[in-house]
């Protein structure tokens, strides 16, 4: 009867010591496991915070780039609309023509207006050379672009509201030997005037400089054609 009960007080203590083991065994597990959890989420979140620093740094230099390809293209579309419209000066291969009235006296009864150089005489330069490829085109320094004028003003002539007297100093630049051939073409404006002993140099060079325009351009009823409104037109003509 002792055996049986001392039997069974072994029993129970090996099965308290069995169950603290088992427990403390459990327990260390689980702060094992806790810690190993906690340190893979501590690396995952500086490896992701150092991931968005990297990501704002790229969309900053992206957004850099892109300012600096569209601050380029718009200041050379500009530059470009500018040159087009004569209002920078610009050089290259070009011809220089000098023009100036007739040093010969008029016989009697003959016209003397027509020993001088008129506004119409120069407009057929111009033409000429316009005609002849000139990319630009300037008298006695006053270049000429879309609304320049060109007309007499007593004995001088008027060109962009700014009076200048003979000799005149046509410039263009393009292909000097093109413009040159177009004003010395037989029949054509220099041999007429050269009749009358108009007094003609033509230059060539290979750096003509041509100002730019230094007047105000003026739209009071003219204005710009919404592209939207065009289509409708268009759209609206081809159903009619």
């Amino acid at each position: 009867m002792f055996l049986i009960k001392h039997g069974q007080v072994s029993i129970a203590i090996v099965c308290v010591v069995l169950g603290i083991m088992l427990a403390v065994q459990y327990r260390t597990a689980q702060e094992v496991k806790s810690t190993v959890s906690f340190q893979r989420v501590a690396d995952l979140s500086q490896q992701l915070a150092q991931a968005e620093r990297e990501k704002e740094i790229l969309v900053r230099q992206v957004q850099d780039l892109t300012n600096v390809i569209h601050g380029n293209s718009t200041a050379d579309t500009m530059f470009s609309a500018r040159m087009k419209a004569g209002l920078v000066a610009v050089t290259g291969p070009g011809i220089i023509v000098t023009i100036d009235d007739s040093k010969r006296p008029s016989k009697p009864g003959e016209n003397p207006n027509l020993y001088i150089i008129h506004d119409d005489d120069i407009l057929k330069v111009i033409n000429e050379l316009w005609a002849a490829g000139a990319e630009a085109v300037s008298i006695n320094e006053q270049r000429l672009v879309v609304n320049s004028e060109i007309r007499c003003a007593g004995p001088t002539l008027s060109v962009n509201n700014t009076r200048s007297s003979p000799p005149y100093e046509v410039k263009a630049i393009g292909n000097s030997a093109t413009l040159e051939t177009a004003l010395r073409m037989r029949g054509g404006v220099l041999e007429t005037l050269q009749f009358w002993g108009i007094q003609i140099n033509i230059r060539r060079q290979d750096n003509v400089v041509i100002p730019g325009f230094k007047g105000v351009f003026h739209f009071e009823y003219a204005k710009p054609v919404d592209d939207n409104d065009t289509e409708e037109r268009k759209e609206g003509e081809s159903q009619t």
